[in-house]
């Protein structure tokens, strides 16, 4: 299988380089999998229902959420209706949803799971190892699923680095998202899971983690806040992770990373 992964869809900007350049992608590469971090494609809070059925409608087969995945109210209803859209599997067990679901996509049967960190988070989340583990009990990568993915969400790349570590060669990649500063690390591992600390984001990188940058800086320089903080608007760079598996094993044969369009330096496959 061939699968691209998208880091968080960081405002405006990040909505409109998806709608403009995936679906193009997708016939160029030749993808048989999207899935997109959509977390933070409203103004940096969360995703609403319009948004989700943009990403979805421009090529996204997944969308996974992430700490802001009900910053949005109308986020509680539409998940529940909407299957193709991933909370995180350690959030609050009230919660609406799911944050782990098998998806037939192009015959193909896809395991998607988005799990959050503890280290440095807003709120202390849950055991994120736990709920991996049993997941993965539960299935058999190349038999009953053809592809696994797990998107870590959260700030310390050692959390995430563990994460890709204790899934190697029961998930077929294991992705970080959350800092929106892609990592230079895209490797298969040892038993043959792709892995990424971070896929960056899809946003303006013109910017302070995709906001504009000048009341990041004042508030980093004075210590105090003065306006709200708003997504920078400029081009923005799609940023992710692409992954080729075997479709014996599910394993990664090949990884690469993603940056097309806007400021960084472009990166493809192949």
């Amino acid at each position: 299988m061939r699968i691209l992964f998208l880091g968080d869809v960081m405002g405006r900007a990040g909505r409109t380089a998806v709608a403009e350049r995936l679906p193009g992608l997708r016939a160029e590469w030749r993808l048989d999998a999207v899935i997109v971090n959509g977390e933070n494609a409203s103004s940096g809070r969360g995703l609403n229902t319009a948004q989700a059925k943009d990403l979805l409608e421009a090529g996204a087969d997944v969308i996974t959420l992430g700490d802001h995945a009900f910053d949005q109210k109308d986020m509680m209803q539409a998940i529940e209706q909407e299957t193709r859209i991933l909370r995180p599997i350690n959030y609050a067990k009230a919660a609406p949803g799911k944050g782990a679901r098998i998806y037939q996509i192009g015959g193909k049967r896809v395991l998607v799971a988005q799990v959050l960190g503890q280290v440095f988070m807003s709120r202390p989340y849950s055991d994120p190892f736990a709920p991996v583990d049993t997941l993965l009990k539960g299935q058999v990568l190349g038999k009953t699923v053809d592809a696994i993915l797990i998107d870590i969400h959260c700030e310390a790349t050692s959390e995430k680095m563990a994460m890709g570590h204790f899934c190697d060669g029961r998930a077929s990649v294991v992705v970080g998202t959350h800092t929106h500063v892609p990592t230079a690390d895209a490797t298969i591992l040892p038993g043959g899971t792709a892995y990424m600390t971070d896929a960056g984001m899809c946003g303006d990188y013109n910017s302070v983690i995709g906001m504009e940058k000048a009341e990041p800086m004042r508030r980093f320089v004075t210590g105090m806040a003065k306006a709200r903080f708003e997504p920078a608007g400029g081009e923005a760079t799609l940023s992710g992770l692409f992954v080729e598996t075997d479709d014996a094993t599910g394993l990664a044969r090949s990884v690469a990373p993603v940056r097309v369009g806007g400021r960084l330096t472009q990166a493809a496959p192949g």
